[in-house]
């Protein structure tokens, strides 16, 4: 069978790793009010793929999951099945393990069901490969550790320690670190839905670690 790019080939797929994933990207999809082949349609993805995703057949990437939480008006921690009870204002370290995928490793950094999205990440060091995202809302980064290489349109910027961007998510953007170590950021994202979420789509298999 060919591989379709922007999907995880056979041998990726775990469907043990994150159990809760199939069955909450099934009922959000089902209370936004979507089909499975409108909402495959808006996140870039073939419905038997987003069908094999629901069934637990297959596991999305990180970039996979923010499309998705963007399309359903929820957030990556929910998708995990890692939503607490109420709107603690207090985020505890080590409250949740990293979860890994593409060489990205993140921690929840702000509370669930929130329009702000907050992680800390590691992002690997920047290659050509790296894939360039475009998609509705804002971003803004904040460099904790290493040096980040920001691609934004047709300007690339380099980032040091205490260095921040604030800039459009509509902007093709890129980010990797210029460190071969790696990077430590702080990334927020804004919550918002779109009838065309363009995010593109990694291949990786997200993991605890």
């Amino acid at each position: 069978m060919d591989h379709v790019p922007g999907e995880a080939s056979p041998d990726l797929a775990a469907p043990d790793l994150l159990p809760d994933v199939a069955p909450q990207l099934r009922a959000l999809r089902r209370r936004r009010g979507l089909t499975l082949e409108a909402a495959a349609q808006r996140a870039g993805l073939s419905p038997a793929h987003l069908s094999r995703l629901e069934t637990g057949n297959r596991q999305p990437s990180l970039p996979m999951l923010l499309a998705l939480s963007r399309i359903y008006g929820t957030t990556v921690s929910e998708l995990l099945g890692e939503t607490p009870p109420g709107h603690d204002p207090v985020v505890r370290a080590g409250r949740s393990d990293p979860v890994e995928a593409d060489g990205w490793v993140y921690r929840q950094a702000g509370g669930a069901g929130r329009a702000l999205q907050c992680l800390r990440v590691h992002v690997p060091y920047a290659t050509r490969a790296d894939i360039v995202r475009v998609h509705p809302g804002e971003e803004w980064i904040h460099v904790l550790e290493g040096r980040v290489r920001l691609a934004l349109g047709d300007a690339v910027h380099v980032l040091d320690p205490g260095d921040s961007a604030h800039f459009d998510s509509l902007v093709p953007h890129r980010i990797g670190a210029a460190t071969r170590a790696g990077a430590e950021l702080l990334f927020v994202h804004t919550l918002m839905q779109s009838p065309v979420a363009e995010l593109c789509l990694g291949d990786g298999t997200p993991h605890r670690r």
